[in-house]
């Protein structure tokens, strides 16, 4: 038992430096699916981003097929990824062969081969601008997923969420890092050609971006690029 504990331990310790390592957003969900399918012994597993408003987002799946098992469901709006991610809730299909909560779901997922589900929440960010997602699981034998595994997919889990909450946070700060550069190469621009000040040029810049209803960052590319503002 203790030889168990210890492997599993070493296990996740891996994972935490896979995924802290991974670099950008995009690797740290393909890590972690892939590590998905090593400590949980599954035959495929993905990952769902949701969008306020918008389709949820299918950054990353180990198979074609978990995508389409992903789609069915939100083109529907209807299946255990809808309701794990609508109430942040763990939920577990045992066999999709008799399955009855979501039957014309389940039977076509039987008729692609999977017969386990387990659904994972994921919580990524700070609770003022938290957004969520899910880790998907799935295996072509029936009831494949027991109390272990449950436990393990939530560890997955909880690293999976801080790793992409870092990934993002890392990720925003470098386009704003860009994006301050660009403004002021825009600035420069202005200044050299018409004699302005810092203040008046990053002013003109954005008023045209408030006048074309264009990002701030936007203007200023295509300044540097054409050497001309957009028209308003």
């Amino acid at each position: 038992m203790a030889e168990i504990v210890d492997e599993t331990a070493n296990v996740f310790a891996r994972l935490a430096v896979e995924l802290y390592s991974a670099g950008g957003v995009e690797e740290t969900i393909d890590a972690v699916v892939q590590f998905a399918l090593q400590a949980l012994g599954c035959s495929y597993a993905g990952v769902v981003l949701g969008n306020r408003g918008r389709r949820p987002e299918i950054p990353a799946v180990t198979d074609p097929v978990v995508a389409q098992i992903y789609n069915l469901q939100i083109d529907d709006d209807a299946g255990p990824l809808i309701e794990s991610l609508h109430n942040q809730t763990v939920v577990l299909v045992r066999d999709t062969a008799v399955d009855i909560r979501w039957p014309v779901w389940a039977a076509e997922v039987a008729r692609l081969g999977v017969r386990s589900v387990l659904d994972v929440p994921l919580a990524v960010g700070a609770a003022s601008s938290r957004s969520f997602g899910v880790l998907g699981l799935y295996s072509l034998e029936p009831d494949a997923f027991g109390p272990d595994d449950e436990a393990i997919a939530h560890i997955l889990a909880r690293h999976a969420s801080v790793a992409l909450a870092t990934a993002r946070h890392e990720q925003t700060l470098t386009r704003a890092v860009d994006a301050r550069k660009l403004v002021g190469q825009a600035m420069g621009i202005l200044m050299e050609r018409y004699g302005l000040d810092g203040d008046r040029a990053f002013a003109i810049l954005r008023r045209y971006s408030q006048d074309t209803n264009t990002k701030l960052r936007d203007v200023a590319q295509q300044l540097i690029d054409t050497r001309k503002l957009p028209r308003t």
